[in-house]
Formats: structure tokens, C-alpha cells, sequence
């Protein structure tokens, strides 16, 4: 497969000398959507395109020429000719899309590049990357995630960015918020097939990104383009022998994207589902097993009104059910909830390039949620030093939504003691949360079996609240000297409910080093806001709780019953915000080796935390956390489409609110402050994909860490020494798979088999954490060596 191009010379309108040459040129993809940052040269002289994906460049002589462009993530663009006359010479470049290559090897992958035009400290994966590194689960989105430096999944799936909690990073789909109004989080799937990249930026980016302290991930689909495109991958089911034969997984994925009119509209599908059947080795017969059921669906559509006006549509559907989750060694089948789950999500986006650079986007997107949780019945749920047992004592349902509306302009640049580019734009949000919740009551027993601690509820049982969000940015990118960018911005937020005004400030820089080729220095400093958090904001709102404490014999008070309140006064409450220091060095060696050395210092103030208040707790600003970080990453893409990469990242992430107070928790701590549960001081990650020939490849994903943090407890819920003073063994990690690709009846095939957790490490995720038991400290899940097979369906030939 080549890639497409196309190249169109027009004579000057009138000529700046005999003897020089301009060329003034845009570079799009197949689609006629702009790409920017791609770096264009011919022979020594270069350009970086800019958002509307412009670019020009000078030349001495008229003649026939070579131009060539590469941009990470698109396929590279090498050595096409070209007659250059004297004056102006108007050029377009069309860059294809970076995917996978079946029975070609004739084009590359542009290799990573230092780009002196980009200051923020961004990581990529691309599709190729998605679909050919054998992490765990590849059908899940999430999971790919802690493929950057910087990310870890814990054992309850939160992704945690630069050691920020998973509510502090923003998301967005397509340049739209997708986390869950509610929490903040990330619950939406979007099939791995869909994913044309995932961009993560986080230490200093633009003031266009706000609502997310920890980092920025932009989740950019995949669009058809003039040639039919379907496949289907894992459509046949999983078997495993757990206590017998059983259907483990099925993660069945089909796409389907191509020409709705050629040349001019587009369509992409992703669908996706799963189910996954959970056996618990140690737990008897009949009651040792759970599954569940995920699909998604995702449809796009864009249509070029005219060359200039771009209209992209989206609609993506999730649901998802889940009979007895939360199965586990210490929670069988009784303690277990029945989860359900529905979000619609739907955007419309309009793109207009208005001349001289200028660029006008405007869009709107609304997200709706529901869930359901029930229990498997009304008993009292009991805490004993070995388990749980009765019933779970939450059953409640929710229902979300969001409404954004967002514009943003790109304005002509100009020259003033150097180049100028403004962007500006604003986002409003309007969010909604409804919740009906009915509490039962729990118990903690000793190991003698007498009672020690119970908790009764009481109070209002439903909530209703709604927020809405304001948020203007100006952004400037100033080139004072041609080796030197600086990004200088300020962004503006308030919200209903806080009701103050925030500034963030932010400035950045980028500095080719003079003497030093394919060298770049990066810098900055900004303040960046977290978001009003719904969940936290409404606590107040909801039951209250009602403590009583028994003597030894399980039937005499000995304290109680207390009611305990949650309390919220808007009035008393700021955003919280965060001060981050960034510093980075690129380096380009020979044979495109990418070296690069991140630095990060994040101090947090003013965070939401609940402080003990007589027997209630109320909201404050009281929170601190404090993050640092040291990353290298080494990264080399050779032989066309073959590629590697290796990191080692050090860092420690504390804060004096460790653990979040609420009435869902049962944890009795006195002293909050330490390290953050997530926390992970060594972290060594690497991964390749080796093209062996035209049909085979082989791909690996290694990785070592320090094991996560857990708290012990006693046998009334009561913290046992420090916080988070516990770690879970290290986690070392490797799978190794190999993959051929073939053409069986004409159509095009491509098996994968290989094995995850290749040394059958222990690497658990579950700890008896209660001194008082028996069975103390003894770790239990985590995945044994498995044996994995893939087959994909790639169409025709």
C-alpha cells in the first residue's frame, strides 16, 4: 500500500526575484482534515504546519525538488518530486493515517520526532500500537493506558495520571468531556478497533485544557475514508479449564467504515462486547463463579459541506451488566450486587477555515447516564476478621447527564518582535445528578464472634443537584527567534455551585538548542484547577449514619449511638488548584532513536477533603498533595514498521487526605496523611513490535514495579498503625505473542497466539488486611500464566 498523495504546482502570480523560491503549502489527511505539527522539508530546509496545517518555505533556486513530511501517527510521506518556480508556489500534502499494513511493506511509519513547535510534555498511542502490544485484556481501552509513563491501573481499575487521583484527569472524546458527570471518571468504553490515538498531556499544556490536574487524554476516533474498511476480531468464544471446562471470555469486536460519497463523506463503526466468566478457585461449588455482559457502539460520520466546512457527528452507546460483582475469596455470593449500567453520549462538531489561517470550531455534545445497584437481599452485612458475609448494605440507582457547548478560534497569525498565533475559546457545561439510595445496617464482629461496632442509616434517601461550569481561555504562541517558542496563556473558571472565579495562568517554552541538532528544551509553570465534584459537593445531601460501640460480651453499649453528618457550605469552598513545574530534554540519535528526560513537581492546595467535626465531618479546604517524578524514555521505530519502546519512572505521590471520609466507607482513621495508595516509587516499562517479514511479527510487553499500598485494619474497622504503611509484593509482568497474518477463501486473515504473564509470577490484587484474622496477610487474585489466541477478519484481499 502506498500512500496517497497529492501535489499541485501553480506558477507565481507574480515573482519575488528571479532566483527565489516560496512555496506556501497545507498539509491534510485523507479526509481534507488539517494536520498539524507535521514536519515538511526539502533537502535542508524544513517547516512545521500549524493548527489550520499550513506551512511555508523559502528556497534559493527554481528546480525540480523532493519534498517529504512525516507527522507521528500517519505514514511517511518520502521523496515526492516536484518543479518549483520562481515567486509563489502553492502546494498540498496529504498525509495517510497511520494503520495497519497487510501484504505490503513499501511504507513506513513516520518515525518520533523532536518538534521544536510543540512545548507540552505529550505521550501518544497510536492504532497500530492499540491493536499489536499484547497487554492484558486487549479489548478494553483502559488497559492499554498504562502503556505511558506516568500511569498505573490499580487493583479496582482506576487509572491514576502523574499520581493524581482518577477523578483529577480530564477527558475527552474527540475534543469532548466524556467522564462521568457524577465522579469525574472515566466509565465509558469505546471499542480499541474505533481508536485512531490516545494523546495524554500532562505537567504543562495549554489553557485549553482545564478540569483535570493530573493531565489532558484525548481519545481521537478513527473516520472511514474512500475505500470499504471491515473487520471482526475475536468472534469466537474463550475456553478455560477452571473446575472444569467453562466459557471464560468472549470479546467479540467488528468495525465497519468506508465512502459514504466518495471525496466527500465518511462513515466509521465500532462495536464491541464482552463477557467475562469469573470462577473463584477457592470457594465451594455453585457459588463460586460470576459473569458479566459490556457492549459498546460507536458511529461517526463526517461529511465536508466544502472544502473549507467540516461537519463531524458522533453518537456512542455503552451498557452493562454485572449479576454478583464483587465476587472474591473474602466475599461470596450473598455480599455480592447486581450492577447495571446505560450512557449515551452524542456530539456534533462544525470545523470552518476562514482564510489567512483563521480557523472556527464550535460544537455540542450531551452525555446521559444511568445505574443500578441491588444487593442480593436484606440481611445485615457483617465485617468479620475473615470475610464478609449477609448482604450488601447499598441499593441504589442514579441518573447523570451533561450538556456542553464549546468554540474555539484560531486567529490569522501576525508579526509583532516575532510570530504571533492567538487561540481563544470557551466551554459551558450544564451537569445534573439524581440518586435514590436505601442503606441497611452493618456490622464489625471479633474473633470471638461478638459484635463490636454497628452502623444504622438514616435520613433522606434521594438527591437531587445540578451545576453549571464557565470556562474562556486566550492562548498565545509567541516565536521571538527562530530556536525559541514560548506559550504564554490564561484560562478562567467558575461554577454555580463554588460561585468564585479562578484564574490559571500558564507559560511554557520550547528552545532548539543552538549547536546541539535534534536537541530540544522544554519548560513551564501553571496553575491548573481541578473541577467541582458532584459527588463530593452533595454528600450533604444524602443518609447520615448512626454508630453504636458494644463491650467485649457483643451486647453491652459501650458507645453510641452517634449520628455522624456530612456538611457542605457552598459559601466556605474555593476550586482546588495545583502549582506544576515542568522541565523536559529531547534528543534525536542516529538510526531515529528517541531519547527524552521528563522532570515533574506538582504541589496541590486547597483540595476537597472532610475533617472530623465533633462526631460529624465537615468539607474543607484543607487538602495538600505533593507529586514528583523523574522519567527517561528511549524509542525507536526501524525496518518500516517495526518499533520499541523502554521507560523508567521515579516518583512519590503524598497527601495529608489519604482516604475520603464518606458514608460508604467504613475505615475509622486518625491520622489521614501519607503516601497515596496508588503510589508506585520504581517503575521500569517496555514494550516492541518486530515485523519478522511480510506475514509474521512478534510483539512483547515487559513490566516491573513496586507492588501498590493497603491499610491493615482491626477488628472493629479501626486503622492499624500508619496509613497505606503496607505494600503488596513488586509486580513484574511479561507476555509474549507472535502473530502471522495469511489469505484463507480470499479473504484476509490474521492469527495471533502467545502468552500473558509468561513467568506465572504471583502478582496479587487481593490481601487479607484484618490483624485479628487467621488468615492475615495471606494475598490472593492476579493472573496466572494464560495462554492466549486472537484471530482477526481483515476482510477482502
Amino acid at each position: 500500500m502506498r500512500a496517497r498523495w497529492l501535489l499541485l504546482v501553480l506558477a507565481g502570480v507574480f515573482s519575488l526575484s528571479a532566483a527565489e523560491v516560496q512555496i506556501t503549502g497545507k498539509v491534510v489527511d485523507e479526509n481534507q482534515v488539517a494536520v498539524a505539527g507535521a514536519r515538511v522539508w526539502i533537502e535542508s530546509h524544513s517547516a512545521i504546519s500549524d493548527h489550520a496545517g499550513a506551512f511555508t518555505l523559502e528556497l534559493g533556486q527554481p528546480g525540480d525538488y523532493k519534498i517529504s513530511a512525516q507527522r507521528e501517527g500517519y505514514f511517511l510521506l518520502r521523496d515526492q518530486p516536484a518543479h518549483l518556480v520562481a515567486g509563489e508556489n502553492i502546494v498540498t500534502l496529504v498525509l495517510n493515517n497511520q494503520r495497519e499494513v497487510f501484504d505490503s511493506v513499501e511504507v513506513s511509519y513516520s518515525p518520533p520526532a523532536v518538534n521544536t513547535e510543540e512545548t507540552a510534555a505529550t505521550h501518544e498511542i497510536q492504532a497500530t500500537e492499540l491493536l499489536g502490544i499484547p497487554y492484558p485484556s486487549t479489548h478494553d481501552l483502559r488497559n492499554a493506558l498504562p502503556l505511558l509513563p506516568g500511569v498505573v491501573r490499580d487493583s479496582t481499575g482506576g487509572l491514576h495520571f502523574q499520581g493524581g487521583s482518577a477523578e483529577q484527569t480530564y477527558w475527552t472524546l474527540d475534543g469532548f468531556n466524556i467522564t462521568d458527570p457524577l465522579t469525574g471518571q472515566l466509565d465509558t468504553r469505546v471499542s480499541v478497533d474505533g481508536v485512531r490515538a490516545i494523546d495524554f498531556t500532562s505537567g504543562r499544556y495549554s489553557a485549553e485544557n482545564g478540569k483535570g490536574s493530573a493531565g489532558a487524554v484525548d481519545i481521537r476516533t478513527a473516520m472511514g475514508d474512500d475505500r470499504w474498511r471491515p473487520n471482526a476480531t475475536n468472534f469466537f468464544p474463550g475456553i478455560e479449564s477452571h473446575k472444569g471446562l467453562v466459557l471464560a471470555d468472549w470479546t467479540p469486536r467488528a468495525t465497519f467504515a468506508g465512502p459514504i460519497r466518495r471525496g466527500r463523506a465518511w462513515l466509521a463503526d465500532s462495536a464491541d462486547a464482552q463477557y467475562h466468566k469469573t470462577v473463584i478457585e477457592e470457594l465451594p461449588a455453585g457459588e463460586d463463579r460470576s459473569s458479566n455482559w459490556r457492549t459498546s457502539n460507536l458511529l461517526r460520520a463526517q461529511v465536508n459541506l466544502t472544502p473549507a466546512n467540516i461537519l463531524t457527528v458522533a453518537w456512542l452507546v455503552n451498557y452493562f451488566n454485572a449479576p454478583h460483582s464483587g465476587l472474591s475469596v473474602l466475599d461470596p455470593v450473598e455480599t455480592t450486587l447486581d450492577r447495571r449500567s446505560h450512557q449515551n453520549f452524542f456530539s456534533l462538531k462544525e470545523q470552518a477555515y476562514l482564510g489567512a489561517g483563521a480557523l472556527l470550531e464550535v460544537g455540542y455534545a450531551a452525555t446521559r447516564g444511568t445505574a443500578r445497584e441491588v444487593p442480593q437481599g436484606r440481611a445485615d452485612y457483617v465485617y468479620t476478621p475473615d470475610g464478609r458475609r449477609g448482604n450488601f448494605f447499598l441499593d441504589a440507582s442514579r441518573r447523570s447527564g451533561r450538556d456542553q457547548w464549546l468554540a474555539n478560534v484560531f486567529f490569522p497569525s501576525f508579526a509583532a518582535r516575532g510570530s504571533h498565533q492567538i487561540k481563544a475559546g470557551v466551554d459551558l457545561d450544564r451537569l445534573t445528578y439524581y440518586q435514590k439510595a436505601n442503606r441497611h445496617a452493618y456490622e464489625f464482629l471479633r474473633v470471638d464472634g461478638t459484635l463490636s461496632r454497628r452502623v444504622d442509616f438514616a435520613g433522606n434517601s434521594e438527591i437531587r443537584r445540578h451545576n453549571f461550569e464557565a470556562a474562556s481561555y486566550l492562548q498565545d504562541r509567541w516565536k521571538p527567534w527562530s530556536r525559541l517558542l514560548v506559550e504564554a496563556g490564561v484560562r478562567l473558571d467558575w461554577d454555580q455551585i463554588i460561585r468564585q472565579p479562578v484564574l490559571s495562568p500558564r507559560v511554557s517554552f520550547s528552545l532548539a538548542v543552538p549547536g546541539l541538532d535534534n536537541t530540544k528544551l522544554t519548560g513551564g509553570f501553571g496553575l491548573f484547577h481541578d473541577a467541582a465534584n458532584l459527588r463530593v459537593l452533595s454528600r450533604h445531601l444524602d443518609q447520615y449514619t448512626v454508630t453504636s460501640y458494644y463491650a467485649p460480651d457483643g451486647r453491652t453499649l459501650s458507645g453510641g449511638p452517634t449520628p455522624t453528618f456530612y456538611l457542605v457550605d457552598d459559601r466556605l469552598l474555593r476550586l482546588p488548584v495545583y502549582r506544576n513545574w515542568s522541565a523536559g530534554l529531547e534528543h534525536l540519535f542516529p538510526r531515529s532513536l528517541h531519547a527524552r528526560f521528563e522532570y515533574l513537581r506538582k504541589r496541590g492546595r486547597d483540595g476537597f477533603t472532610f475533617v472530623p467535626v465533633d462526631s460529624s465531618y465537615l468539607l474543607r479546604n484543607l487538602r495538600r498533595d505533593t507529586y514528583d517524578s523523574f522519567e527517561v524514555t528511549a524509542r525507536q521505530t526501524f525496518h518500516r514498521q517495526s518499533e520499541w519502546s523502554a521507560s523508567y519512572t521515579r516518583s512519590r505521590a503524598l497527601s495529608n487526605a489519604v482516604v475520603d471520609p464518606n458514608i460508604d466507607d467504613p475505615l475509622l482513621v486518625n491520622n489521614n496523611s501519607g503516601r497515596l495508595a496508588w503510589d508506585t516509587p520504581n517503575r521500569f516499562l517496555g514494550w516492541g513490535i518486530i515485523t519478522m517479514s511480510e506475514k509474521n511479527s512478534i510483539a512483547w510487553l515487559a513490566e516491573w514495579r513496586d507492588g501498590f499500598l493497603f491499610n491493615v485494619t482491626d477488628d472493629e474497622g479501626r486503622l492499624v498503625g500508619k496509613i497505606n504503611e503496607h505494600r503488596f509484593p513488586f509486580y513484574f509482568g511479561l507476555n509474549l505473542h507472535w502473530e502471522r497474518k495469511f489469505v484463507f477463501w480470499r479473504y484476509r486473515w490474521a492469527w495471533r497466539a502467545g502468552f500473558n504473564n509468561l513467568t506465572n509470577r504471583l502478582n496479587p490484587t487481593v490481601v487479607n488486611s484484618n490483624a485479628a484474622s487467621s488468615g492475615f496477610l495471606n494475598y490472593s487474585g492476579g493472573q496466572h500464566r494464560a495462554f492466549v489466541l486472537r484471530i482477526r477478519w481483515l476482510g477482502t484481499r
